[in-house]
């Protein structure tokens, strides 16, 4: 009986933040990025709880655990109705690289193989840049605005299109740039993401997303590694400001994006999140060699 009710309440207070929208501290941020696996968890936990008498905390387990998938099952659901958008097509990727680690052939390659238009680079480092050139990344995407920086700070943006560095974040630790692309005759506004984790000051982590400039005109699209899953208040405040997740409108929103590798439980911290009024076509997430996160990439029509 202790066994099951120490348990129960673990579980109800983590499942009583996730649905009331509380993030709290750098610990409780790192639990509910958790949250798919720990409401399996506590369904199991209930069930368990049922089978042995345990009547009151099974009940009540199994309830909460209930509301908590009602909470989660529509990303992998594809969105019924799309926006009638019927402007350009544009084709975006966003993927970091692991310390400047990753393999730059290979992201090269999928650029070239997904036909990129916008490829935000996260942990970009001055020696990656180096690579990125010589395996042809400026003769297909030859614009650029590039924050190469050691140590996982910096961060960049290439384009097959001519580009016009901006300054539409608040103040982070990490680089974010951000750019007008001009695509002829209209133009978008890119935001190259990345946010400090919560584990490191969740305090931090709050502001920086705050500090993320809201849907406006011309369209604005963020893209990166937002360090910061859908179960997470702090984030689900971006789409409540106008954004739509292009993986959880496509279905995909379960599609984990970190660790690419190793043991930790896989989550999805990389979105791209566009104006509300952006079709996507299609989202996948991609293999990147040699990083340690996945990357993001997807097809959209502007309005």
């Amino acid at each position: 009986m202790l066994v099951f009710t120490v348990l129960a309440v673990l579980f109800l207070a983590l499942a009583a933040l996730r649905l009331f929208g509380v993030d709290g501290n750098r610990y409780t941020a790192a639990l509910l990025a958790l949250t798919p696996y720990w409401t399996a968890s506590g369904m199991v936990l209930g069930i368990v709880a049922l089978a042995t008498r345990h009547w009151w905390i099974g009940a009540g387990t199994v309830a909460v655990a209930v509301a908590l998938v009602a909470a989660l099952l529509p990303r992998m659901v594809p969105a019924t109705e799309q926006p009638p958008a019927a402007g350009r097509q544009l084709r975006i990727m966003s993927s970091n690289l692991y310390l400047g680690r990753a393999d730059a052939k290979a992201i090269v390659d999928l650029a070239r193989e997904h036909r990129v238009d916008v490829l935000n680079l996260l942990e970009l480092t001055p020696r990656e840049a180096g690579e990125l050139e010589r395996a042809g990344l400026f003769d297909l995407l030859p614009y650029r605005v590039f924050q190469p920086v050691s140590n996982g700070v910096g961060s960049g943006i290439a384009s097959r299109y001519p580009l016009t560095e901006l300054n539409l974040t608040g103040p982070s630790v990490l680089r974010q740039p951000s750019a007008r692309v001009d695509l002829g005759g209209v133009a978008i506004e890119v935001v190259a993401v990345h946010v400090l984790p919560p584990t490191t000051s969740a305090g931090t982590w709050k502001s920086e997303i705050a500090g993320l400039p809201r849907p406006g005109e011309p369209v604005r699209i963020l893209a990166g590694d937002f360090n910061a899953t859908l179960d997470h208040a702090t984030f689900r405040g971006l789409l409540d400001a106008g954004y739509t997740d292009a993986a959880d409108r496509t279905g995909s929103g379960f599609a984990p994006t970190w660790p690419s590798r190793g043991f930790l439980p896989p989550v999805t911290i990389d979105h791209i999140l566009v104006d509300a009024r952006v079709t996507v076509n299609a989202y996948r997430v991609l293999e990147v060699p040699d990083s340690d996160h996945h990357a993001v990439y997807a097809e959209l029509t502007l309005p």
